[in-house]
């Protein structure tokens, strides 16, 4: 049995309210669950921050017997400090080329390339000089 730790959606219709949950992979989204670790509310508060809440040690148990973090709770356990960043690529357009370049987690956008550009070494550099 694959323990997933996932999201299972709560609230009304377009005021969404997500519980941390631990369930077996082939359960369905809002169905048994095995035990409910957190909740998370997506939509910002008064003081304009998204609300989340984890109970730390059952999470790193659940971790350290082998369960599986879903991408949205494992995003939400790097910003609570629990997991490294995940590995995130950027993409064009959907069923278009893909980018490789590596997204930075907290800013979302590309970062930089230390590659060094590859240039012809037979190029010679061109005297624009004229003499008449």
């Amino acid at each position: 049995m694959v323990v997933r730790l996932r999201l299972s959606r709560f609230g009304c219709k377009n005021r969404p309210f997500y519980r941390i949950i631990v369930a077996d992979s082939r359960s369905p989204r809002d169905g048994k669950h095995l035990e409910v670790l957190g909740y998370y509310n997506p939509l910002p508060g008064q003081d304009g921050g998204k609300r989340m809440g984890m109970n730390f040690d059952r999470i790193k148990y659940w971790l350290s017997v082998g369960g599986q973090p879903s991408d949205p709770v494992q995003r939400i356990l790097f910003r609570a400090g629990l997991l490294p960043p995940p590995p995130m690529l950027a993409m064009m357009h959907k069923g278009g080329p893909r980018d490789n370049r590596v997204i930075d987690p907290l800013t979302g956008r590309p970062q930089p390339t230390t590659e060094p550009s590859h240039k012809d070494e037979a190029e010679t550099p061109v005297d624009t000089s004229s003499s008449s």
